[in-house]
């Protein structure tokens, strides 16, 4: 059963729980922006779901990533208001201490992709194998490079924060490409002479496209570009283009998302990693109609300290000892 079925599956479940919450009863949720897709479509299935599960639904955002500031104010009128539930997608740790104030009074606090530092700050993470999501491009480039002796490497992460996912998906890269990491905690701990660089790109289009001049300005040979995500991947593939080097680098990237799947398909990504946000979004707001009737709080996928909403890698030049989905199956899963 694919991911979009699964999701939708869920939402019509809820409204055959609707009876079990209050019209009175509020979900939050909180995401780092409003313009990057994969939040927009967060939004939209969190907002479905919650409507067939006859729940209020209240959605703030960050004005960019890395922005908490108005996450901790959303927070704070999410429990003013008297929220059952808070989805979250943090910018960064500082925003614990609110979450665990929303805890403490009594909220259900899900962390969507991005887990806090403080296991106390949230219930639960549903999310990517954000650290698995990385390592599947990092295996697939360098299986497709075969002689990664020569791999001059960019990484364009969010920022300097070093914010979870990010960590995950950047080290989780490393390890696959065969770059010892002494430190999976932080980024950059490698010392490898092949990575050129870190740079933030902001996770969007404008920040990739400065990130990959800088990079390129270092190294102009530079054959492999990771990103944290698609946006930064387009803007890292204009500074190649200006330059005059786009046929000279692999570029790979995780989302998945419908834009993201396309720039597979016509080769300007070489492999991304397709996460679910649909699927984290119904699943975060069936935990809070759950939690509304009787306090029961959703578990962990086995094996694991969150909740696995699944990821694959989308190409259509598969590596051998890499499982892939080409992009016909990915654009049949694909969102926004």
């Amino acid at each position: 059963m694919n991911f979009k079925v699964k999701a939708l599956l869920g939402a019509a479940s809820l409204a055959l729980m609707a009876g079990s919450a209050s019209a009175a009863d509020l979900a939050c949720l909180i995401t780092k922006n409003n313009t990057n897709p994969f939040f927009v479509k967060m939004k939209e299935g969190a907002e479905a779901a919650a409507t067939a599960a006859g729940l209020d639904f209240q959605a703030y955002a960050g004005e960019k990533d890395g922005d908490a500031a108005p996450q901790i104010t959303a927070i704070e009128n999410c429990v003013a208001a008297g929220a059952k539930g808070i989805l979250i997608t943090p910018s960064n740790d500082s925003v614990g201490p609110a979450l665990k104030d929303a805890r403490a009074a009594g909220i259900l606090v899900i962390a969507l992709d991005t887990p806090l530092a403080d296991a106390e700050a949230q219930d639960i993470t549903f999310a990517t194998d954000n650290f698995e999501a990385g390592l599947l491009i990092g295996k697939w480039a360098a299986a497709t490079m075969g002689d990664t002796s020569k791999a001059k490497i960019a990484m364009l992460d969010i920022n300097k924060d070093n914010i979870s996912v990010d960590v995950a998906r950047d080290t989780g890269f490393l390890v696959g490409f065969g770059i010892e990491v002494p430190d999976l905690t932080v980024m950059g701990s490698e010392t490898d002479p092949r990575v050129i660089g870190h740079e933030s790109s902001d996770a969007n289009p404008e920040g990739g496209l400065r990130a990959m001049e800088t990079l390129l300005a270092k190294d102009p040979d530079i054959n492999v570009v990771y990103t944290i995500n698609e946006p930064a991947a387009e803007g890292a593939y204009q500074a190649l283009k200006a330059a005059g080097k786009e046929g000279q680098a692999l570029i790979v990237s995780v989302d998945g998302g419908c834009p993201g799947v396309a720039s597979v398909k016509s080769g300007v990504i070489g492999a991304t990693s397709q996460q679910y946000p649909l699927l984290m979004a119904s699943k975060g707001i069936e935990a809070i109609v759950a939690y509304a009737k009787d306090g029961t709080k959703p578990t962990v996928t086995e094996g694991l300290s969150f909740y696995n909403t699944g990821v694959n890698l989308v190409t259509d030049k598969p590596a051998e000892g890499v499982p892939s989905i080409d992009t016909t199956k990915g654009t049949e899963l694909c969102w926004g």
